[in-house]
């Protein structure tokens, strides 16, 4: 799940992550690894909830687009279907999820 909250007092958008424990399974950890972050897994681990999802906010800049996955357990890589698209990624046979905002 993803949900955006613009703000009005600079040109930045709060993005809300969700990994729910369906698709993560029996994770322990999960990252939100994206090209806001460079692709390190260490900058942006996710909070795992009580009910076993994943949560993060994040502020990111607004008039951009961003690619992203999450990374489970440091070896599985996931998209979220609630991205506004999913793109080609610069790897054989992978995709990336995309936001635009």
């Amino acid at each position: 799940m993803i949900k955006k909250r613009y703000l009005k007092t600079k040109p930045e958008c709060k993005v809300y992550f969700k990994l729910n424990k369906n698709k993560a399974g029996n994770a322990k950890t999960v990252s939100l690894v994206g090209n806001f972050n460079n692709w390190d897994p260490a900058v942006n681990p996710m909070k795992k909830l009580k009910n076993g999802d994943f949560s993060l906010t994040l502020n990111l800049t607004t008039d951009r687009d961003y690619q992203f996955r999450y990374l489970v357990d440091g070896h599985k890589w996931i998209n979220d279907q609630d991205a506004d698209q999913i793109v080609d990624a610069p790897f054989p046979d992978a995709e990336n999820s995309m936001i635009s905002i």
